[in-house]
């Protein structure tokens, strides 16, 4: 796959259909331009089961009419004048939004950092099709393991153009490439399945192929003949996989959109104690090669790191133009566009480490579960109730023993928040990253 995206062409196009907004009426513009290609290739028991291309290019043209507000999208932009007219017509009878608009010309981006998102070096099928092959290979190589369950590997980029009437015009271009393996142990209705897999911004940064499969395998295997476990209440341990997804409701939870909406169970907690003392969570667009970066928000803003939580105090929310005008506060450049308008979003968010290994807060907690997987979406974000089945290891006498499925555990999200303990080892792959974490009193409902 070559890099065949013209940035500069993107730009000016988008800066003609901002102007052909304008012409048409139009008091305020932007226009966004997302192109891509990808390449990826999927392998089963050795055997190539899909290799799959797609390229794809949008255009996304917003207007706004006083406080009336209207978007049109496009594949192409053979007619730039007509594609205007049809958004002013449309906003001319939208509702007015009271707190739609363009980002302050004052407060744009005037630089933009160079944060290495593009590895733009060419990547054959042959090249995904023997990474997936190799870890497929690897996994298959574990004893115990039955058979594969697939392993793919892709590779691609996108650009991403941003043009307003107030002044900004902006562009970046980033690479994704991911690899990942699902093995099977077991035979009949004791079957197990597990996966691993990485995702970067540039393929040399990709965990080994062999290490991938491996991983899958051992995870599988360790799975085999598991137990259930009596209703109690204690502690539970979330391996890093599964910790992510605490960080993410937290996410959800300080979103401004959610805040204002009154859908959020943090939403009166602004500078009060959310999680212990001692711990932080930041977000950082500006973090080279990461999955999460990005040079400026989806508003033309200039980015800048962010801490969530202080020393276990709510710092921040995340806020785009419209929805910290709402809150009246200003936004903090978590813009994200999104279609027709922008919603604050996350960029790089995470989790910092604790001082405990996750060896020593197993051996410290004694009995409890460690949680390797999460099944169903049991949380409401209004309540912080929270509800998931889960499988893992049962830790008895400070080690993991026998494994465990077909088991819930519950609690709410400000009390999981407020007990949540951090290991020192995170993993720092993912957008959203957090180490393993340990939360005590938690109910398990079992057999």
């Amino acid at each position: 796959m070559t890099l065949s995206i013209d940035q500069q062409d993107l730009e000016a196009r988008a800066a003609r259909l901002v102007e052909a907004a304008r012409t048409a009426g139009a008091d305020a513009a932007d226009a966004v331009a997302i192109t891509g290609q990808s390449l990826s290739v999927s392998v089963r028991a050795g055997k190539v089961e899909e290799t799959e291309r797609s390229e794809s290019d949008g255009f996304n043209l917003r207007v706004f009419v006083g406080r009336r507000v209207a978007s049109v999208s496009a594949n192409a932009l053979d007619d730039l004048a007509g594609l205007a007219e049809r958004a002013v017509a449309m906003a001319r009878v939208a509702p007015e939004d009271p707190y739609a608009g363009l980002a302050d010309a004052a407060l744009l981006a005037c630089s933009l950092p160079s944060l290495d998102l593009l590895d733009d070096r060419e990547v054959s099928a042959d090249e995904l099709r023997d990474a997936a092959l190799a870890a497929e290979a690897a996994g298959l190589a574990v004893s115990g393991i039955s058979k594969s369950g697939g392993a793919s590997a892709s590779s691609g980029f996108g650009g991403v153009v941003l043009a307003t009437s107030a002044g900004f015009s902006g562009s970046y271009l980033v690479s994704r490439h991911s690899l990942s393996m699902t093995a099977v142990a077991g035979d009949g209705t004791a079957m197990e399945r597990d996966y691993d897999f990485d995702f970067r911004t540039h393929r040399d940064d990709l965990d080994d192929p062999a290490g991938i499969g491996r991983r899958a395998g051992e995870r599988a295997v360790r799975r085999v003949n598991p137990r259930k476990v009596d209703t109690c209440t204690t502690a539970i341990i979330f391996e890093p996989r599964a910790a992510r997804s605490l960080v993410g409701h937290f996410a959800g939870a300080v979103n401004g959109a959610a805040v204002a909406r009154k859908t959020s169970f943090l939403r009166d907690m602004m500078g009060k104690q959310v999680f212990a003392p001692g711990t932080t969570i930041t977000d950082n667009p500006l973090k080279p090669r990461a999955t999460g970066s990005r040079p400026f928000d989806g508003e033309g803003l200039p980015v800048a790191p962010l801490s969530m939580i202080e020393d276990g105090v709510l710092k921040a929310w995340f806020l785009d133009g419209p929805t910290a005008r709402e809150l009246g506060l200003e936004s903090n450049a978590r813009a994200a566009r999104s279609g027709s308008g922008t919603s604050p979003s996350p960029t790089n968010l995470a989790l910092l480490p604790g001082d405990m290994s996750p060896q020593d807060m197993i051996r410290e907690t004694g009995e409890g579960l460690y949680v390797t997987d999460l099944i169903g979406h049991g949380v409401n974000p209004v309540t912080g109730d929270y509800s998931r089945g889960v499988s893992g290891f049962w830790i008895e006498n400070g080690e993991l023993t026998y494994p465990v499925s077909e088991v819930t555990v519950a609690g709410n999200l400000k009390d999981m928040f407020a007990r949540l303990r951090p290991a020192n080892d995170p993993d720092l792959r993912f957008s959203t990253s957090a180490p393993t974490v340990a939360i005590e009193g938690m109910t398990l409902a079992g057999r």
